[in-house]
């Protein structure tokens, strides 16, 4: 049975763990965060390691959980906050706009960002609605573009599970996209 020695974690654990992290929320400051907070909250579940799985993979198990946690409160914040613009700079008229919704130019590129925005949302609210496995595999090999192999050794799985997974993903992805985009 394995032993936790958290006076060797940073030395031996923290580039790993900082590369994982930045790979997959893409923003450096947040990374070390991340990082730390998993640290903490090593130490504070320390009790709880069974020694079944080797230190690392513990702490890896315990990184994927800061992350999803991050995704997961950003997505609850979506939409929330409402900054209100006065849309009249004089007189007695009065009134308020929620910002996202202020009129812009009305010509055709604003529409299409619009659609292109909520394309966008869609395909998130999609891939948030994939298995946990498919949608990691399929963010990184497709969104972050990480290679097959390092996807593979990161994930303890074969090349062919990988790509099955990512086809699986991409046909949940087609049905999903079917169903709340292209027909609604």
């Amino acid at each position: 049975m394995q032993k936790l020695d958290p006076n060797k974690w940073i030395d031996k654990y923290s580039d790993y763990l900082f590369k994982y992290t930045l790979a997959r929320v893409s923003n450096y400051e947040l990374s070390k965060d991340i990082v730390q907070d998993t640290f903490f909250s090593a130490l504070k579940s320390a009790k709880n390691f069974e020694g079944k799985a080797s230190e690392r993979t513990w702490l890896v198990s315990i990184l994927k959980r800061k992350i999803i946690d991050h995704y997961r409160k950003i997505n609850s914040k979506k939409g929330k906050a409402e900054v209100r613009m006065n849309f009249y700079n004089e007189g007695d008229n009065d009134g308020d706009w929620l910002e996202e919704r202020v009129p812009q130019t009305w010509d055709n590129m604003a529409e299409k960002q619009l659609e292109n925005k909520e394309l966008q949302n869609q395909i998130n609210s999609c891939i948030d609605k994939l298995p946990e496995k498919y949608a990691m595999v399929f963010k990184m090999r497709t969104i972050q573009e990480i290679d097959t192999e390092v996807i593979c050794n990161e994930l303890e799985i074969t090349s062919s599970n990988l790509w099955v997974i990512i086809h699986r993903a991409r046909t949940q992805l087609r049905r999903c996209l079917e169903d709340n985009w292209f027909n609604k």
